[in-house]
């Protein structure tokens, strides 16, 4: 299959690049090469690609940055995923395009389905819901995947952080009164590889396969547990830490933020589930082969 991916240098793209060169012909477009802030350039670049599939991973993701930028952040992640899918549209291509746990208020305090009502709390989580409406608005067979706390091994993610205080000082603290799912991109990239292959075999597209679709690993945590999880895994690999435990501080205490976050924000993944007869890993044995993998060699 012809693939393009959007968003190629981020964290999730290069992982989705990395897990399909080999497999498909692939085109990658780092935010250098394609900026989605510039829609004439992304219907100029698309325009002249060929593809049957198009990932977008690209998006705007600082969330305290988009309160202040708020016609960037709506022209980046809600504008160009509508030109991106009228494009697919147009060639009879299929678009995967991204979303977040973001566009959930964090109410619930049980894990959010795809059809729980979407009632964002920031102007990230503004700008991504309008995204994904622009997206599935145009007629097509358009995927929208949202994911949580993103992490893996090729850009540095809240994860990698709480390590690199740890090496650093004898003290660390996580926030603990707030909860998701962190979910690991070799996971989100096999996930959609099996997609693609379903796809590629020209099956018929199951009803799961189009809409939206929630990914995450398996479980929840706060930010301080998975801090604790991953440093309990880097002494456990024999990586020197100065600190052992992960304090606990509050949302409230948060004073540098700008906007809002959802205090609950945990994805069901049933329907995954149900569509792919399996469940994803559990976050905390995603962590731990993160740690082994990638920061035990360093």
């Amino acid at each position: 299959m012809k693939i393009v991916i959007l968003g190629a240098g981020g964290r999730l793209g290069a992982a989705l690049v990395r897990e399909y060169r080999d497999k498909h012909d692939v085109a990658a477009f780092s935010h250098a090469q394609l900026d989605l802030w510039n829609l004439d350039d992304l219907r100029e670049k698309l325009g002249a690609t060929n593809f049957d599939v198009l990932i977008n991973a690209a998006a705007f993701t600082n969330v305290d940055l988009c309160e202040t930028e708020r016609d960037r952040a709506f022209t980046i992640n809600g504008e160009a995923p509508g030109v991106v899918a009228e494009i697919c549209r147009e060639r009879g291509a299929k678009l995967i395009h991204f979303s977040t746990d973001y566009v959930f208020d964090g109410g619930k305090r049980a894990p959010y389905t795809e059809e729980d009502e979407a009632k964002p709390i920031s102007v990230y989580g503004e700008s991504k819901l309008a995204g994904e409406k622009n997206v599935l608005a145009a007629d097509g067979e358009h995927l929208v995947v949202r994911v949580s706390w993103v992490f893996g091994p090729d850009r540095p993610s809240f994860v990698d952080s709480m390590i690199k205080r740890a090496q650093e000082h004898e003290k660390v603290d996580a926030i603990a009164d707030k909860f998701s799912g962190p979910t690991y991109t070799p996971d989100i990239a096999e996930m959609i590889g099996r997609i693609l292959d379903a796809w590629s075999r020209r099956a018929p597209a199951p009803d799961g396969l189009q809409g939206i679709l929630h990914f995450a690993n398996a479980g929840e945590c706060s930010w301080q547990e998975y801090a604790q999880w991953a440093l309990d895994c880097c002494h456990e690999a024999g990586l020197s830490l100065k600190a052992r435990t992960v304090g606990a501080l509050k949302l409230k205490d948060m004073s540098s933020w700008v906007a809002r976050r959802p205090v609950y924000s945990v994805l069901s993944t049933e329907k995954y589930a149900q569509l792919g007869g399996t469940s994803p890993r559990t976050w905390r044995d995603a962590v731990a082969d993160y740690i082994t993998r990638f920061h035990s060699k360093k």
